[in-house]
């Protein structure tokens, strides 16, 4: 892909310049051009492909700079450089940076990338198209070029360029492992003959289901199962993670990349002083309605939101530090409450829902832990499939679930590094069910938050969620609610289904 950068910028002293400096400026223009900007740029990187300060000038106490380059020492890198080589030199003739502005940025691109490829993104002011590709003008000051912007931002034009060229990429499945075929002895539609029976009923908001007591005793059963064949043989240890998730924990995480469409916004209000409030109670007491608008004018922005993916909220309680040796391979879990996911019309059943009811499982050490971990945890989970809730089943190797929810597809580029799902038949439809899956999410959390081992191997974690919904749905989907098809040790963890309410 063609890529050029021009910039202009001023680096901003704390006095005029004297015409004594610019001798000073040629000498660290020349030393800047010949060797800074090569640091890092292949052998066989051509003329102009690498940053190059192509013109300069002296305004009262400005050093006006143009610096073009290729991909190699990007303009705004080279910008940077020269402003840590040149603050020395001039700090002798005592004048001290004081700041840059940036008078004018620009990215050339290739004809492969079209204006459409860049709707709306941060930064750009204009986009101006021709014969060879378009070139993007935009509006970034001296904070936006530390923080690495215009790299993120071409690095996200290339991906919509690539996904418009090849009608995006296929996420990625590839089948591991397959159980034998079992007789059907059910072909209903486990949701519907819940609700038909009266084991559930929908909640008051969408993707929502109330279970009554006999639902209930079949997912406890189903968590009991999990717990005592799974977790607790294996030294997991619970703990509780919050369920209200802010921005920054997202941002440490990557979920802050692509989260947007699909997270439930908690916002707080601006005052808690009930008279700021009086005008909305008022209103209410008076029309019976609630003023969604007057709300709005009260609450300041969503401060993050409800639980989406339940492991992240669980790295702030071992942010920055360092574990011990002996503490390692760390297994902990948490089933303390519900998770939130907006699922934009793609709710069906109990498998499928906003609200749902999961036991995360989580664990850390260094790489060949983690990966021992996992390897336990897809053994317990294979055996309680296939000995204990005896399903028809499948395990394969799958887009890991942080990339998908970074709106990433493909497979890690780390071998032992991605998601396996378990996915379970279901006779009613004919199609299969993801119910299960385990990731090892290689360094990507420990690096996000800043967690190292005292030995100073790499630290790995990984996750898995047992979706309680999920295992419900696959169990009635297959086994259906005649207890006597039920293998044995689910029917005596649920015993007799207790009715509870009858309706007239």
């Amino acid at each position: 892909m063609l890529l050029r950068f021009s910039l202009e910028a001023d680096l901003l002293f704390n006095a005029a310049i004297p015409p004594e400096a610019e001798p000073v400026i040629e000498e660290k223009v020349t030393e800047a051009n010949t060797v800074l900007f090569m640091k890092g740029v292949p052998k066989d990187a051509a003329e102009g492909e690498y940053g190059q300060i192509t013109s300069w000038d002296v305004q009262e106490n400005r050093l006006c700079l143009r610096i073009e380059s290729g991909p190699y020492t990007r303009s705004h890198d080279a910008l940077l450089r020269f402003r840590k080589q040149i603050a020395p030199a001039m700090g002798k003739l005592r004048l001290g940076v004081r700041g840059i502005d940036v008078r004018h940025f620009s990215i050339r691109l290739g004809d492969e990338v079209q204006d459409s490829c860049v709707p709306r993104l941060p930064f750009i002011t204009s986009v101006e198209t021709d014969e060879e590709g378009c070139e993007l003008t935009l509006a970034m000051e001296l904070a936006d070029l530390e923080n690495k912007a215009p790299d993120r931002l071409v690095k996200l034009i290339e991906e919509k360029a690539e996904s418009a060229a090849y009608g995006g990429k296929a996420e990625h499945w590839e089948l591991i492992f397959e159980s034998e075929k079992r007789t059907g002895v059910y072909t209903g539609n486990p949701t519907e003959d819940m609700m038909d029976r009266g084991w559930i009923r929908h909640g008051a908001s969408r993707g929502q289901w109330i279970f009554a007591p006999q639902a209930v005793q079949l997912v406890r059963a189903l968590e009991q199962i999990a717990i005592e064949e799974i977790i607790r043989p294996l030294g997991w240890k619970e703990m509780i993670f919050p369920k209200l998730v802010t921005w920054d924990v997202w941002k440490n995480s990557g979920h802050a990349k692509g989260v947007y469409p699909e997270i439930y916004y908690v916002c707080t209000p601006k005052s808690r002083d009930p008279a700021y409030w009086e005008e909305v109670t008022d209103y209410y007491k008076v029309t019976g309605e609630v003023p969604i608008e007057m709300i709005r004018d009260r609450i300041d922005g969503p401060i993050g939101g409800m639980c989406y993916a339940q492991c992240p909220p669980f790295w702030p309680f071992v942010k920055g530090e360092t574990l011990a040796n002996d503490c390692l391979p760390i297994r902990v879990f948490d089933r303390s409450g519900t998770s939130h996911r907006y699922e934009s019309g793609g709710i069906h059943g109990i498998e499928r829902v906003d609200e749902f009811h999961r036991i995360e499982v989580l664990w850390l050490g260094t790489k060949e832990q983690t990966i021992a971990v996992a390897d336990e945890l897809h053994a317990a989970y294979s055996r309680v499939f296939e000995d204990i809730l005896e399903l028809e089943w499948r395990s394969a190797r799958v887009t890991p679930w942080f990339m998908a929810q970074e709106g990433l597809v493909g497979v890690s580029e780390t071998e032992r590094v991605g998601t396996t799902d378990y996915e379970a038949y279901l006779p009613y439809n004919g199609s299969y069910l993801e119910f299960q899956n385990v990731s090892i999410n290689g360094n990507k959390y420990p690096k996000g938050f800043n967690v190292k081992v005292q030995s100073g191997e790499e630290c790995w974690s990984g996750c898995s969620g047992i979706g309680l919904e999920r295992w419900v749905a696959a169990f009635l989907g297959q086994k259906g609610f005649d207890m006597a098809n039920w293998p044995e040790k689910v029917a005596r963890l649920v015993g007799e289904p207790e009715e509870v309410f009858r309706f007239l």
